[in-house]
């Protein structure tokens, strides 16, 4: 079924074979990128800048705003940068993908270097609320009107309605950026949930980093209003089964099309675009009011861009 609306993804590492993440990331893969994109429905998408050197990840971000500058594609396409990292929890589980030995406590000179680089294209920052020492970061990024998302985290729930307090306003990716294993109670899973009120919460909607039937528990509990459905998609999205890159890290792609490490431990983003992502869940049940909700009128509201919503 084609979509009678855009989607706007505010989670996209990459797609067909172009990572947004690569240090050599040319002007002629990113319009292609987006020229494929656009072609499958998707109106307007957040490039996800990952964790990585910090040099790295102020040159990537850097690369994606000339990038915007030099073709109109582009810059109509993004619009703007996800920065997920590098203000994560190192510990197994939480970390997910990201590199455990570049991940650091956050820090506002850092944080300052990387938004510069982006030269005010950053609309999310997703970090780990513990390891913002008194939420200077959180209190500074929310005051430049920038989302500050938690994600890859396990705050207390003092912690957690602090960095509310603070300006704190997103969780990405409920359901995962955590242990397979988690107490049957007192887990990040359920604090979030108790959260749901005062936070946009974002879903991974491939059907395979939550599983439907999954989904649509989670779907009971969060407001339909706070409810955001991204791809996470990396560059290997849109190609089919194979061995892709994120970011200088390797990414087997199977059969059911879950982009995982090479040994099988973890997912490593997703394998499907937005478009895929949108038949997979009309066929699990959602109709087409719920689906513009979560894939363009709530993303767009949430980082501030409601003039786009058509």
């Amino acid at each position: 079924m084609t979509s009678t609306f855009p989607y706007f993804d505010l989670q996209v590492n990459g797609c067909y074979g172009v990572d947004f993440n690569a240090d050599n990331l040319s002007v002629e893969a990113c319009h292609t990128a987006c020229e494929k994109l656009r072609g499958g429905g998707v109106g307007h998408v957040l490039a996800t800048i990952i964790t990585d050197d910090l040099d790295r990840m102020a040159a990537r971000l850097a690369r994606i705003a000339a990038i915007r500058r030099q073709d109109a594609l582009a810059a109509d396409m993004i619009s703007g940068i996800h920065v997920e990292g590098p203000f994560l929890n190192p510990e197994p589980g939480y970390v997910g993908a990201h590199p455990p030995q570049l991940v650091r406590p956050a820090d506002l000179d850092a944080m300052k270097r990387l938004l510069d680089a982006a030269a005010g294209l950053v609309r999310i920052v997703t970090l780990a609320p513990e390891y913002d020492t008194g939420l200077a970061v959180t209190r500074w990024l929310a005051g430049q009107k920038i989302v500050v998302s938690a994600g890859h985290c396990n705050p207390d729930l003092a912690q957690f309605r602090a960095a509310i307090d603070c300006g704190l306003s997103m969780f990405t990716h409920l359901g995962n950026g955590c242990p397979m294993f988690l107490h049957r109670h007192d887990n990040i899973i359920q604090r979030v949930l108790g959260l749901a009120d005062e936070l946009w919460i974002c879903f991974i909607g491939d059907g395979v980093h939550i599983p439907y039937p999954t989904l649509r528990n989670y779907l009971r509990c969060v407001p339909p209003e706070r409810t955001i459905i991204v791809s996470d998609a990396i560059s290997a999205a849109g190609l089919g089964p194979g061995r892709y890159s994120l970011g200088g890290q390797t990414v087997e792609v199977g059969a059911d099309l879950a982009a995982r490490s090479p040994d099988g431990t973890h997912f490593m983003g997703a394998a499907a675009v937005m478009p895929q992502v949108a038949g997979g869940l009309r066929k699990a049940g959602l109709d087409e009011a719920a689906l513009r909700r979560f894939l363009l009128t709530n993303p767009a509201r949430a980082i501030g861009a409601v003039p786009i919503i058509t």
